[in-house]
């Protein structure tokens, strides 16, 4: 519990007057902890802290009584967005947990955040995951005028990816992005697909070439529900034919030491589908660290976004104004980095439900955080 609300406390308070009248620490907690045990909007919070008063004086003052629902609206409307996501850093440093291993980075649309009234779209927000370490790292939302490319260097640009392999899907495969990953210390690993149509005709090309030179191949092979699919790995590591100097067609990639080839064979119901898809990388990577650096890119799909909109309901999120919706993507988020840290035995779901249900288990979670 200190370890939390260590990390809070330092968040700088926007309001003034008497918009103070309930101190910043206890909203920001009664949110975090109610986000913990199942509650998923500002109406909710103010209806678990009703009902749960008894355990959050335990560690909270709350000289003024509890906040109500508009408090929480208000206040998340005002904070200063980069303030409350820079507490994923300091939750880090405090678990003795960096950037190293895997970095997955990418994308994800709050859907129900748009506000017609104000013709705003809903916010993408773009998260970075240390895959082995399973929590996430950072988060960035894409402001107006920008993109997903520039929200991702902006969150590249405050994260330290010292012996990091940074992987992200094809649209972040460009120069300049890759240049900050190595600029923060770390390596790339980037899908290649059709927005390069020259690169990627050139990798078809090479690998369709039977004298071609493979330095290295790796095979899977997983089963599950009826469902077999084999993967082929191949990387190539003579790289230097690829993007021939000055071809305005084929921008070059910084330090690109790596080329690798997927070939994919799912079996399915009495049916067999292929596909083939291509990576480029500034590491040396061999086939089997290759194959194990793209699954665990994928770990971000099925440990964040899927858990946040199946378990956390994130996309019917309705929040909408000001900094609500990412201040609150945020709360979310901390709140799952709480969950996957304790009992790691139960599922997030299950821990969820179980801190709602009981305050002897909500404080079994919550007190691991010291």
């Amino acid at each position: 519990m200190s370890l939390l609300i260590t990390i809070l406390r330092d968040v700088p308070d926007p309001r003034s007057g008497n918009a103070t009248r309930h101190e910043l620490l206890d909203i920001l907690m009664i949110a975090l902890t109610a986000s913990i045990c199942g509650c998923e909007s500002c109406v909710e919070f103010a209806d678990f802290a009703e009902d749960r008063e008894e355990l959050f004086r335990e560690f909270l003052s709350l000289e003024n009584g509890l906040p109500s629902h508009d408090t929480f609206s208000r206040l998340f409307r005002q904070i200063d967005p980069e303030a409350l996501a820079a507490c994923f850093g300091r939750f880090l440093e405090a678990l003795g947990e960096d950037g190293a291993g895997v970095v997955a980075i990418d994308g994800k649309t709050l859907r129900r955040s748009f506000d017609k009234a104000k013709g705003a779209s809903a916010l993408h927000v773009v998260t970075a995951f240390a895959a082995d370490a399973k929590l996430v790292i950072g988060q960035k939302a894409v402001e107006g005028g920008g993109n997903e490319i520039t929200a991702a260097r902006a969150l590249i640009d405050l994260l330290d990816l010292t012996g990091a392999l940074v992987t992200a899907d094809a649209i972040h495969c460009n120069a300049p992005t890759a240049q900050k990953v190595l600029d923060r210390g770390g390596d790339w690993l980037f899908a290649l697909k059709a927005n390069r149509p020259a690169t990627l005709k050139d990798v078809e090309t090479f690998f369709a070439d039977p004298t071609s030179v493979i330095a290295g191949t790796f095979e899977t092979t997983d089963a599950d529900h009826g469902r077999v699919e084999t993967r082929r790995h191949a990387v190539v590591h003579e790289v230097g034919w690829l993007f021939p100097k000055g071809d305005k067609d084929r921008p070059a990639m910084p330090q690109l030491s790596t080329i690798g080839r997927i070939e994919a064979e799912v079996a399915r119901d009495g049916r067999i589908t292929r596909s083939c898809r291509y990576y480029l990388s500034s590491a040396k990577l061999s086939a089997e660290a290759f194959a194990k650096a793209v699954r665990a890119h994928w770990s971000i799909e099925n440990g964040v976004h899927w858990v946040l909109d199946v378990t956390f309901d994130e996309d019917r999120a309705r929040n909408r104004k000001d900094h609500g919706p990412e201040n609150l993507a945020t709360i979310r988020k901390l709140a799952l980095n709480v969950l996957k840290r304790a009992r790691p035995e139960i599922s997030i779901r299950r821990k969820r439900k179980r801190s709602g249900w009981s305050d002897a288990f909500a404080r079994s979670v919550l007190g691991q955080m010291r």
